[in-house]
């Protein structure tokens, strides 16, 4: 069925292309493919990685991490001061930058911008979170702003040196924030203003001539947004854009032949981010941690990441980026072991205990429901491989696909048993949303599987005060052994980013973040 939908979608792409007439596109044009259409442009409100992405464009930030190194150099801030005791963070911002409607970029800018992350009233809770201890931002001057917190804190200057900004003549009318009309019309600082949004087909930016910085060589990025992939490998082909992300199949078997590879590149490169099997301690099935542990042997990761990836990625062990220093070398990774697996059940009580086939403990059978958002096809993969290798030692998995509104919805009300899905990481990251018990008891938490320990609290704790970076990351030595040991989520792997870029653009590098546009040439 997949394959008649694959080939009929590819067809009627190919036919109406045909009955289009070709437009030539300037050279100097970059056409981006855009997997999904962002529900919002406005950096305080948008959540997700495709309005990160075009904003990336048009919003410069206060800081910002070398390509390279991963040190921070400045932008928009000149330069920045850290007070001795890590409460205080003074930037002095540039006196030459100009939004794109010609008015000036000002400290009352970043103020506005900060009140808004911290009112209740705007729809920002995953972004709000990370301000939680910045007490308020002053101004000192025009071009002078203080950012003052509660705690020091090792992550300090990144929060608040890459505080998403908004322009304040432009939000501060009165109207709904929420809603405002900038979200489909961004006004930025950066080297790309926006042109037009055109509902399920494009979003267009063009060169600021007026940017501050070094302009970059490319004069115009129009994101095609493409939701399916069959049509997006079609769309590629055809030469109709220019830089894509690819799924693994199409990497491998999609992507090979001598004129693909005459007409645009391909790069490979690992960043922050892993997906994973989350285990709900709340659950009947999954609160006792020999289970967890039972059923991370009982996935064949290694296979996982074969049939699903075709081997592009890295299994790993632990939360952290697998290429970073903060990430446990030491952990050794778990085997495919379901006779282990089994052992560790029946140590826990579950034995097949009336002869049906099916493990069981005090008269309930060991039946668990993996739920998923229907627009996962990782998941989707995953839930059956799954189910059949659990079957074998007697257990039994339904698997439950729902809509991503109320698929969120269980997951935050901790209304599940387990689920597949995946986090993006930082080159240097805090575990505290993800792994503090106190997210685990916030409504909006990301703590999803409810894991809690003292140990790692205390050490989560300690380790957002350490300012030396081999104390801290012995800290999250001893916190990755403590997961470890729990297994409340199955890590699976760190996922491969597979990209495709057409063969004009010059001066492509692979760097520790990946590939920058703005650094090409033609």
């Amino acid at each position: 069925m997949e394959e008649r939908r694959t080939k009929f979608l590819t067809f009627l792409f190919l036919f109406l292309s045909s009955c289009q007439v070709d437009v030539p596109v300037s050279p100097s044009t970059l056409r981006v493919g855009l997997g999904a259409e962002p529900d919002t442009l406005n950096p305080i409100t948008s959540s997700d990685a495709y309005s990160s992405r075009i904003l990336s464009y048009v919003n410069d930030s206060l800081i910002q991490r070398d390509n390279d190194t991963l040190e921070y150099k400045a932008m928009l801030a000149k330069s920045w001061e850290i007070s001795d005791n890590h409460l205080m963070y003074t930037f002095v911002l540039r006196d030459d930058v100009f939004w794109h409607d010609g008015k000036k970029f000002t400290a009352d800018d970043v103020v506005y911008s900060f009140e808004k992350i911290k009112d209740p009233k705007v729809e920002a809770p995953f972004l709000r979170v990370y301000y939680d201890d910045v007490i308020r931002v002053e101004k000192l001057d025009d071009y002078r702003v203080k950012f003052v917190t509660k705690r020091p804190y090792f992550l300090g200057l990144s929060v608040c040196g890459t505080i998403p900004l908004i322009p304040k003549h432009i939000f501060d009318d009165g109207g709904d924030f929420n809603a405002h009309p900038a979200g489909r019309n961004p006004l930025g600082t950066g080297p790309y203003r926006f042109l037009e949004w055109k509902t399920n087909k494009r979003i267009v930016l063009v060169l600021n001539e007026n940017y501050w910085g070094k302009k970059p060589a490319i004069d115009r990025m129009e994101f095609k947004i493409v939701t399916d992939d069959a049509i997006a490998i079609q769309v590629l082909k055809k030469g109709e854009i220019d830089y894509a992300n690819m799924r693994p199949i199409q990497w491998v078997k999609q992507t090979g032949s001598q004129r693909f590879n005459e007409q645009f590149n391909k790069f490979k490169y690992l960043l922050p981010g892993f997906n994973y099997i989350g285990w709900n301690g709340k659950s009947p099935f999954f609160s006792d941690k020999r289970v967890r542990r039972a059923m991370t042997l009982m996935v064949d990761r290694q296979k996982l990441l074969e049939k699903i990836n075709y081997g592009r990625g890295q299994v790993v062990e632990s939360p952290f980026f697998v290429g970073g220093a903060q990430y446990n070398k030491n952990l050794k990774l778990h085997p495919h072991d379901p006779a282990q697996a089994l052992q560790l059940l029946q140590d826990a009580g579950w034995r097949d205990g009336d002869g049906d086939g099916y493990l069981d403990k005090e008269g309930k059978k060991f039946s668990f429901t993996f739920l998923y958002p229907a627009a996962s096809k990782f998941s989707e993969r995953v839930a059956p491989i799954l189910k059949e290798d659990l079957k074998k030692i007697g257990i039994e998995m339904n698997i439950e696909k729902m809509e991503w509104a109320a698929f969120l919805e269980r997951i935050e009300k901790k209304k599940f048993d387990a689920t597949a899905l995946g986090w993006s990481t930082g080159f240097e990251d805090d575990p505290y949303q993800l792994w503090h018990s106190s997210q685990a008891k916030e409504e909006k938490g990301s703590n999803f599987v409810s894991f809690e320990n003292k140990e790692a609290d205390e050490l989560i704790e300690k380790a957002r005060i350490e300012f030396d970076e081999g104390e801290r990351n012995a800290l999250y030595y001893r916190f990755q052994e403590i997961l470890y040991e729990e297994q409340p989520y199955t890590f699976l792997f760190a996922s491969d980013s597979l990209v495709a870029v057409a063969g004009r653009f010059k001066n492509v590098k692979v760097h520790p973040v990946g590939l920058d546009p703005l650094e090409w040439e033609l």
